[in-house]
């Protein structure tokens, strides 16, 4: 860990963990559920704060947990991994994990299912009271229809985590702030080191380093971009070298400290000299997007009513994909789009939440684009900003 962020870790790792636990399981209580399965790692770290193979472990489910609303929680671990639970005084047993992917069971895929479900019926009927119902995030075919052989019809245990994660507790707070801290730190080291000739995916490394040796845990995205690869955005890092004069976009995407994501997005330019006519226009229409929505955004505001006040997408720009969404340990609920685009919805933002605020302008005919974004937290007044990486103000 750099030296100047080793004063950073300020959170109660232990009560992180309780107070957690204490509000998944008063969701639970709150959908009478007996209990939640978790195959997600990132619900899996929520409950139980053990990280294993988290990115091997999203498309491989082979460890799950098992949350009792009234009673343990069991984690069933990858084989010969049951050590890292120790010193986990949120798990009360450890299990081996069984699983009947292809890769794991082969031809006795059906055969390990049914032990799996056998298992998982069984703590439902030794801790449910008669309660049968059980929460389950992620299940394939097999999985689902050995729950039901065992008479348990699962219910939809996604929503109930998001539900869950939502609304940050006091020690959640400390650790994104915590998070962020650092991120922020590598963001500042990689600006320091943008040079011309150097390519996208060169530079973007250093965001890697960078937050693995801070204690963090990985990128979900390659979202650097440099000169006309910024315009559209959502072209991932390239070998394209580095020119002297280009913009580069960042959208850090990283999960780091403590498992928590940090999400922001800085436009800076490579190279000396003063940033074109042209670049300082399309600064300005994405800073002033990025404060019409701050502005906006507040507790007791619905989506909808965000949409209405911010309009539809203007003619003649590319556009980021949605207004804000929330973050926790990856982005979650909720999203807010633009009025009249697909995909929305409403709901109300409340206090406690913490959201990432999402400006990106290219303008159809300019060879460059600009990606802006803050990470916020809804208190009862307003916003708290969660990042602050200085702007490009002398563009404005």
């Amino acid at each position: 860990m750099p030296d100047d962020l080793k004063a950073l870790a300020v959170v109660d790792v232990a009560a992180l963990r309780r107070e957690r636990l204490d509000r998944l399981r008063d969701v639970l209580r709150e959908a009478d559920v007996a209990a939640a399965l978790f195959f997600d790692p990132i619900n899996i770290r929520y409950a139980t704060d053990v990280s294993n193979m988290q990115v091997w472990c999203l498309h491989n489910p082979t460890r799950y947990a098992f949350v009792a609303s009234e009673g343990p929680l069991v984690l069933f671990e990858f084989a010969t991994c049951e050590h890292l639970a120790v010193g986990i005084e949120t798990v009360d047993e450890v299990r081996p994990a069984t699983a009947w992917t292809p890769i794991m069971a082969g031809p006795e895929s059906e055969a390990r299912a049914a032990d799996w479900a056998a298992e998982v019926a069984d703590l439902v009927q030794r801790y449910g009271g008669g309660n049968r119902r059980l929460a389950v995030d992620r299940l394939d075919v097999p999985g689902y229809q050995a729950l039901q052989r065992e008479g348990i019809a699962p219910l939809d245990g996604q929503t109930l985590a998001e539900r869950t994660r939502v609304l940050k507790t006091p020690q959640e707070l400390n650790a994104i702030r915590d998070s962020m801290a650092a991120c922020e730190a590598a963001v500042r080291h990689l600006q320091a080191a943008t040079r011309p000739g150097m390519t996208e995916q060169e530079l973007w490394s250093l965001l890697h380093q960078q937050n693995i040796a801070s204690g963090g845990e990985w990128i979900e995205t390659r979202l650097l971009a440099s000169g006309p690869r910024t315009n559209p955005w959502y072209q991932e890092c390239s070998d394209r070298v580095i020119e002297s004069g280009d913009l580069i976009a960042l959208d850090t995407d990283l999960i780091g400290r403590h498992g928590y994501c940090c999400d922001i997005s800085r436009t800076w330019r490579a190279g000396d000299g003063r940033a074109s006519d042209e670049q300082r226009r399309t600064y300005a229409l994405a800073h002033a997007h990025l404060g019409r929505l701050l502005e906006a955004v507040g507790p007791g505001v619905t989506l909808a009513e965000l949409a209405s006040a911010i309009g539809k997408p203007p003619e003649g720009y590319h556009v980021y994909s949605c207004l804000l969404h929330g973050i926790g340990l990856c982005d979650e609920f909720p999203a807010a789009v633009w009025a009249g685009q697909r995909g929305g919805y409403d709901t109300t933002i409340r206090p406690g939440m913490t959201l990432c605020i999402e400006s990106y302008w290219g303008p159809d005919r300019a060879a460059e684009g600009v990606k802006l974004e803050e990470q916020v937290l809804v208190t009862e007044a307003g916003l708290e900003l969660l990042s602050s990486l200085p702007f490009e103000d002398d563009w404005l």
